[in-house]
């Protein structure tokens, strides 16, 4: 399933929200016990060991000895693949991996700093903060120039600026894209570096205490 884009336009930033694709565990509809009708199966047991080929009818016996389910895990091979499980169990944890997997995605947010050509030095600083501050959080960075008018004939400014924000945060970001015009806008793509897990303070050292020495 792909993504949902969503865009909140505001003055100078664009915020947009990345749902990326879930890992899914397959819910598929298995034939189980009575419901094998094949001529023959390939049959695996419970813990794993290879038992054959067998009428499905002899699969099915061996499956109820046990006490368990018998469960057709490959339709597509030949002969089919059955194996011996608690079914309502296998259910149940696919069911749990499920819950985990959405439990863990994450969104990923993409923002965008806007400048000009002509941008003075305290806007640019300005804006050169709120990007570093959206890298700290996680966060992607479009940093994008837009060329008006005459300002086309010298793109070489714009992309100069860009060069310039990216390596103003080069020890926070890697640069995932260099600077591309296209139309009358040259844009960079900054992605935040992999924070490196905070050390341990150090446990203070005991002094160690000298004996008075006898005179």
């Amino acid at each position: 399933m792909p993504g949902l884009i969503v865009f909140l336009r505001a003055d100078a930033i664009i915020r947009t929200f990345i749902f990326p694709e879930v890992l899914t565990i397959a819910n598929a509809v298995h034939q189980i016990n009575e419901e094998i009708l094949d001529k023959e199966v390939r049959l695996i047991g419970d813990q794993g060991e290879q038992l054959g080929i067998m009428s499905a009818q002899a699969a099915l016996k061996i499956a109820v000895e046990r006490e368990l389910d018998l469960v057709k895990i490959a339709p597509g091979s030949n002969p089919p693949v059955c194996k011996v499980m608690d079914y309502g169990k296998f259910r149940f944890e696919q069911t749990k991996k499920e819950k985990e997997a959405k439990k863990n995605q994450r969104v990923i947010e993409i923002k965008e700093i806007r400048m000009s050509p002509g941008i003075g030095e305290n806007d640019f600083n300005t804006k050169l903060k709120n990007g570093q501050k959206f890298l700290n959080d996680g966060d992607r960075v479009k940093v994008s120039v837009r060329f008006r008018g005459r300002e086309m004939a010298h793109t070489e400014i714009g992309e100069q600026l860009l060069k310039d924000f990216a390596a103003k945060c080069a020890d926070i970001a890697t640069l995932d894209k260099n600077p591309k015009l296209e139309g009358r806008n040259m844009s960079m793509f900054l992605s935040p570096k992999p924070q490196a897990p905070a050390k341990k303070p150090a446990k203070p050292k005991t002094p160690k205490v000298q004996e008075p020495q006898g005179e």
